[in-house]
């Protein structure tokens, strides 16, 4: 599993001129699943996420967390995470989860950050997508949890 975090003031997704998404200040997440995924993954990086302390305090220290900024989630399914690009040009996706794996990890993965107490907003699995953000700091961090 891999997911790459970044810290917005605001974010959209769109499909076919039509916001599906949106939140003020919080994280958009770009989310990708390989096929040995496992809910125990999930877990980790929801709480991972959900406790991560990189909005700033009165002292300018990054020491708050979304829930302490009342921030949300903007969740992106993405696959091309999981590009192997050490052969020619073009890049290659087998080692991305197929859709049938990678649809449920990712809605599984969504509801338990919304379990968690978070606002959270979703672009449409597989869709043609368009993502307008505001990156604040900016501050982007990556995981790989494999």
């Amino acid at each position: 599993m891999r997911v790459v975090l970044q810290k917005v003031n605001r974010a959209s997704v769109s499909i076919d001129g039509q916001v599906v998404g949106k939140i003020g200040r919080g994280f958009m997440l770009l989310v990708g699943f390989a096929p040995t995924d496992t809910d125990e993954q999930l877990d980790y990086l929801v709480h991972k996420i959900v406790n991560l302390r990189v909005f700033e305090d009165e002292q300018g220290k990054m020491n708050r967390g979304l829930s302490d900024v009342d921030g949300a989630i903007l969740s992106i399914s993405q696959f091309t995470l999981y590009a192997d690009t050490k052969h020619g040009n073009r890049p290659g996706f087998s080692k991305a989860a197929k859709p049938d794996i990678a649809e449920p990890l990712y809605n599984r993965f969504n509801q338990k950050l919304a379990d968690s107490g978070v606002h959270v907003e979703t672009g449409h699995f597989g869709a043609d997508m368009q993502v307008d953000l505001e990156n604040d700091g900016p501050t982007t961090i990556i995981y790989d949890k494999d």
